[in-house]
Formats: structure tokens, sequence, C-alpha cells
């Protein structure tokens, strides 16, 4: 039987789901509705690649500016400057090109306005130049906005989707979708040219409020298939087993 190598999250909890940890040069998708912890379980896979396993990672943002992001994840105790410092980390900015305004980062796309291609040039060059085994795209929905029908989307998400597959990383893709709908992705493509979807819930029910996660799909992998509860501490994003959490009540 061959066995293949696993590219561990070190999100506590979430592993021990799926036989380790991503299949190795796959591409996932974290898809859910706003406010469920998509963007904290990405950086948190790319955090802990550099600190726990020596991993370098690239993160893509297509929405938020860079600095709202290093700022946003010090409540988690994490450095990023430092780490982009040591070239174990380093941020493409996608965020500002559309509107045609410089931005300030080292890594970025030009102020032309967005041209997918440039963009994946920059993913290569930056992913080749520190040697990256991880890649996040941040968000789907965001970089759909540059195109003006749903095909030119589909063509943008297969040519990303394949790009990340011939360099050789195991990625994380992000995608924003409505609470209780009945997709994975907001496009309705990408579920199916990823190798795995992980999905987060956001119940509010009065003065209460709970987070799950859902695997949904992990190929050549056996994962569980049960909704898991979700905790957003000071540490990060924390995955409980079911029964840890009836053991709570």
């Amino acid at each position: 039987m061959i066995f293949l190598k696993r590219i561990a999250t070190g999100i506590k909890g979430l592993d021990e789901l799926m036989e380790g940890g991503f299949p190795e040069g796959r591409t996932i998708l974290v898809s859910g509705a706003c406010g469920t912890g998509k963007t904290i379980l990405s950086m948190q896979y790319l955090y802990n690649g550099a600190k726990m396993f020596s991993e370098p990672g690239v993160y893509v943002t297509l929405d938020e500016r860079p600095d709202l992001i290093r700022q946003d994840v010090t409540r988690f105790g994490w450095d990023l400057r430092k780490l982009e410092e040591e070239n174990m980390l380093q941020i493409i900015d996608g965020s500002i090109a559309k509107i045609g305004i410089p931005s300030e980062e080292e890594f970025s796309m030009p102020a032309t306005g967005f041209d997918l291609d440039k963009l994946l040039l920059e993913i290569m060059h930056v992913t080749k130049r520190i040697g990256a085994k991880r890649v996040v795209i941040d968000s789907i929905p965001a970089l759909g906005f540059n195109f003006e029908n749903s095909n030119e989307i589909r063509k943008a998400i297969l040519k990303l989707s394949y790009l990340l597959m011939r360099i050789g990383v195991t990625s994380i893709l992000t995608s924003e979708i409505q609470e209780g709908a009945n997709k994975y992705g907001k496009y309705g493509v990408e579920e199916y040219v990823v190798d795995g979807v992980i999905v987060l819930h956001y119940m509010g029910i009065g003065t209460q409020s709970n987070r799950t996660m859902h695997i949904r799909k992990m190929r050549a992998t056996h994962h569980s298939e049960d909704l898991h509860p979700i905790e957003i501490s000071e540490k990060g994003v924390t995955i409980h087993k079911i029964e840890e959490e009836y053991e709570d009540a």
C-alpha cells in the first residue's frame, strides 16, 4: 500500500481527523459564512508551518490589506514581521491593485489593475525565492470581483489550482458562502477543482454562539465526517471532539 505524505496543520484537534494532515501537494478549500474563522485558520496553517515544522509559506491577500492582517493576528501572539524578516513567511498584496493604487509591500500586484497572469507569476517568484511549501489564497470571492462573468471566474479558479499543483505546494483557498447554502464555494466550481473541502459554520442563538467544522471532502484520506465544535481563543483555532462538548455541558 502506498501512503501519501501528510502536511500537518499543527492546529490542535484537526490533523487527527484526517490521517495526520493534508495530503502533500494538494489544494484544500476552506469555506464558510462571514465570521466563521476562515482567515484565522488559514494563517494559523502558515504560522504553524513556519514555527513548528520549518516550512516557509506564502499568504496571498486579495481582500484585506497586509498591515491590517499583521495587526489582527497579534492578538494570537503571532509576529508575522519576524517571520517575514526570516523568509519563513511572505505576504503578496493583491488587495488594492484593482483600484490602481500602488502597494507599499515588497511583494504585490502592479498598480496597473488586476492581472491574473501577473499574480500567478508573483506567486511563483515568491514561492521559489523562499522555498515555500505552503500557500494560502484569501479569498476566491475577492478574485472573482475582477472578472465580468462566471465563465471567466471558473477559468481563473482552474488556472490558479493548476499552478499551485504544478509548483508542488500544499495550499488553502478560502471562499465565503451564505450559512445554510447548498454549495461549498461562492461560484459552484471551487469544490470540484480542489482535493479537500473544509466547511466552517457559525450559529448564533440569543446570547449563545456555536462554531463548528465539517470535513466535507479529502481525497486519498480517511477523515471524520462529523460536525466538530470549534473554539477561537487567544491561541487561535482549536477543534474539539463532540464527546468533549458533552463532557463540558
